[in-house]
């Protein structure tokens, strides 16, 4: 089997449609369908079920899939080595990052990164902290900046930066006291499961004997501006970082709730067995040199 049709095998199965893939390719049909039908005649298989005009992964499809996708991240790796030869001159960065480090705390970075390699391409998606990790542990991206420590003995991870949490409300009318009483009696509005903002909270809240189970939860949302603006709408409390929420304690739309939270750490991941280019190095340095002078 060639790269090629590893290429064309895993843009069919994630579109399911042999249309939508070749022209993400920027291949014929024909030439998408002759290369399914290649792997699927050399090795004795059937990669898809075709109903209809629809087509769907088999079971054989399912596990060749990851398989695929891993051979497909080494090459990429591989070219990228070739490419960093003649030093940072060309080539690509692929990053994730949760949210809250994505929008607020990485951008001023990657401006400072970008000015002083114009040639390297820098490629940011953004996931929770779950997700994010396991895009670093399959290969999709280089590094991960994340909000919370991740359990996993292939990833390698270490703090890079910090924030802290923030309590708010928009009532202007603010407890004179956290207890536990008002913590469990609040309506919460809450980031969704797998956000590094979210298990800093439960964290926090650990602290008062309180548990997820004990809480009031009114809303949980994929974001954090939608619970900023759900928090502004008045459907209840909830906790954000420092940096998504001081544009609205500046505004006085929200309001911080008196607390003593300890700062939480971003963390650095990458993958332990997979080559590091040195334009993540180059990243990594401008990161530690910025941290140091916060």
């Amino acid at each position: 089997m060639t790269l090629e049709q590893l290429r064309i095998f895993v843009a069919v199965a994630e579109r399911e449609h042999v249309t939508a893939a070749s022209r993400a390719l920027h291949v014929t049909q024909s030439a998408v369908s002759a290369a399914i039908a290649a792997l699927e005649e050399r090795h004795g298989v059937k990669l898809f079920h075709r109903v209809g005009r629809g087509i769907a992964l088999t079971e054989a499809g399912r596990l060749f899939l990851p398989e695929a996708r891993a051979v497909l991240a080494r090459a990429t790796m591989a070219q990228t080595v070739l490419e960093e030869v003649g030093g940072l001159k060309r080539g690509k960065l692929r990053l994730v990052a949760s949210q809250t480090i994505a929008a607020y705390w990485l951008p001023p970075i990657l401006v400072t990164f970008r000015r002083l390699y114009p040639d390297i391409e820098v490629e940011l998606a953004i996931s929770n902290t779950l997700d994010a990790a396991a895009r670093v542990r399959d290969g999709d991206a280089e590094l991960g900046v994340v909000e919370g420590l991740v359990d996993d003995p292939a990833l390698a991870q270490w703090p890079i930066g910090e924030d802290h949490l923030t309590i708010i409300q928009a009532d202007a009318e603010l407890p004179h006291k956290i207890s536990r009483d008002w913590l469990c009696a609040a309506q919460w509005v809450m980031r969704e499961e797998g956000s590094g903002t979210r298990a800093a909270l439960e964290d926090y809240l650990a602290q008062f004997g309180v548990a997820p189970q004990d809480m009031t939860i009114s809303l949980v949302l994929p974001s954090n501006e939608a619970v900023r603006t759900a928090i502004e709408a008045g459907a209840g409390i909830g906790a954000l970082s420092s940096l998504v929420v001081a544009p609205a304690l500046l505004a006085g739309t929200l309001h911080a709730v008196p607390q003593d939270v300890k700062p939480r750490s971003f963390y650095g991941l990458r993958h332990k067995e997979r080559y590091r280019s040195r334009a993540a190095d180059a990243l990594l340095d401008l990161i530690k040199q910025q941290h140091a002078m916060e």
